[in-house]
């Protein structure tokens, strides 16, 4: 196959909106297998979800197989390109796994059986795991599949790899990686599985923030006291532990660890002249989940707040009685879920010593701490000047119309941490999902008009790596 003529990259796109119904059906019939790999009872659904993808890829060309692993199964799948193909090798992850449904009751339908409702901005389709990520890596397909039907076959190098634990933490992938690292090599990571700035403007994010999640436990006592006999003289572990949380921030909002801030860098100033030009209205942003007040770091903007600042948050706490009525008891101990949220920079390892002596400095006497952690990831910040992302942003520019936003993400993409340590390469991190599409919650939708320009954008991407001057090598 020949670099893709211009022609023929309009015949794909026509090819692409032709095929929008069945394309749609293609990702139904994904979404009704209920892959949720939190909970036992659908491991064979999991295994399902798995089949299908290789199933799809397989008829588009590619050598298509499961790969065991200790919990559910990676889908890996190869194709070479065409003859005398010369541009990069890209690996694309996708992961066909789905969160629970929970609460059931607040559904308007069933979150299996895929549905297309009208909306605000056209149609949607409503279903567990729509956006978050089978709506998203099918548009990866479907785009493939585009290609197949005009070209007779696959324009670029491509290894595909997608996993069925992403939602309970990949924490089989990054074995998997190292055991294939060979196999996986690539040059470029391409995911979908991140936002747009809003349904008309298309973004690739370029930095997106690490963690530090851990469980601090303070004991004091040897079994739960009534406050009657021993209030006024036994320690109680929860007013230590809500103490200690206390000082986590002070009253400006920056967070008391030692040595928390030393590889914080502030963003430069055209980055946060690019961030201030995207018009962020905090207020509407807050509105839409009840508040009215933004918290947080103060003397950062809001946009440099949510991408840029590291955060500090109490996931939640117990202790003592916490049922229907009174019990006065003073509990033996008393825990807290922390999470951190780093910028690129940080060393979560070092977050998680802070966290620690932070803690054990404050603890008074009778009172011992233990910890936890349960997750542990850096920041990440793309080369923007990389000829991979300069691709991603021409390619969606081309579709839209209008230059792509370069956006930072609060939350944490554990998988472009391995891809970068295992394999050495970046990730283009080019999604579709909107902010309300309820991820994870009841009611998950993606829309049909990012469904669609997503499906476009891919092929339009699939075109600029064909081209032989994009080569990584």
């Amino acid at each position: 196959m020949p670099v893709p003529s211009p022609e023929t990259v309009a015949a794909v796109l026509q090819r692409v909106d032709a095929e929008l119904d069945r394309s749609r059906e293609n990702l139904f019939a994904l979404l009704r297998i209920p892959s949720v790999s939190a909970q036992p009872a659908h491991k064979s659904d999991c295994v399902r979800a798995a089949e299908w993808c290789r199933d799809q890829l397989a008829g588009l060309g590619f050598n298509a197989d499961l790969r065991p692993t200790p919990g559910h199964p990676v889908v890996v799948a190869h194709h070479p390109g065409p003859d005398g193909y010369t541009g990069p090798h890209v690996l694309f992850y996708g992961h066909y796994d789905v969160q629970p449904v929970d609460p059931l009751a607040l559904w308007h339908s069933d979150p299996f059986e895929p549905t297309v409702v009208d909306g605000p901005r056209g149609r949607r389709f409503v279903a567990r795991g729509a956006v978050d990520d089978k709506g998203q890596a099918t548009m990866f397909i479907e785009a493939l599949r585009a290609w197949h039907a005009v070209s007779g076959g696959i324009p670029v190098r491509i290894t595909a790899i997608i996993e069925g634990e992403e939602e309970v933490g990949s924490v089989n992938l990054e074995p998997f990686l190292i055991a294939n690292k060979a196999e996986l090599a690539a040059d470029v990571a391409l995911i979908s599985d991140t936002n747009m700035w809003d349904i008309d403007t298309p973004a690739v994010t370029t930095q997106l923030r690490g963690m530090t999640y851990a469980e601090v436990t303070i004991k004091a006592a040897n079994r739960d006291l009534h406050s009657g006999l021993y209030g006024g003289s036994a320690l109680n572990p929860i007013n230590v532990l809500t103490k200690i949380l206390g000082d986590l921030q002070d009253e400006n909002g920056r967070i008391r660890l030692p040595h928390f801030y030393d590889n914080v860098k502030p963003i430069s100033n055209a980055q946060r002249a690019q961030w201030d030009s995207l018009g962020f209205d905090e207020a509407a942003f807050l509105g839409d989940i009840g508040l009215t007040s933004p918290a947080g770091e103060r003397g950062y903007s809001a946009l440099e707040r949510l991408w840029a600042r590291p955060t500090a948050d109490i996931n939640g706490i117990w202790g003592g009685y916490t049922d229907t009525g009174a019990k006065t008891v003073i509990a033996a101990h008393a825990s807290a879920k922390v999470s951190f949220r780093l910028v690129p920079g940080q060393d979560p390892d070092a977050v998680q010593q802070q966290f620690q002596q932070f803690v054990t400095e404050r603890l008074p006497a009778g009172a011992v701490a233990e910890f936890a952690s349960f997750s542990r990831s850096p920041g990440i910040e793309v080369n923007v000047d990389s000829p991979w992302v300069r691709a991603a942003l021409a390619a969606l520019g081309d579709e839209y119309g209008k230059p792509a936003v370069l956006m930072g993400c609060g939350g944490s993409i554990p998988v472009v941490t391995s891809l970068r340590k295992v394999l050495g390469v970046d990730t283009i991190l080019m999604g579709f999902g909107l902010d309300d599409d309820q991820i994870h919650s009841p009611n998950e939708k993606f829309e049909e008009r990012c469904f669609h320009r997503g499906i476009r954008s891919h092929a339009r991407l699939l075109a600029l790596f064909a081209q032989a001057g994009l080569s990584g090598g």
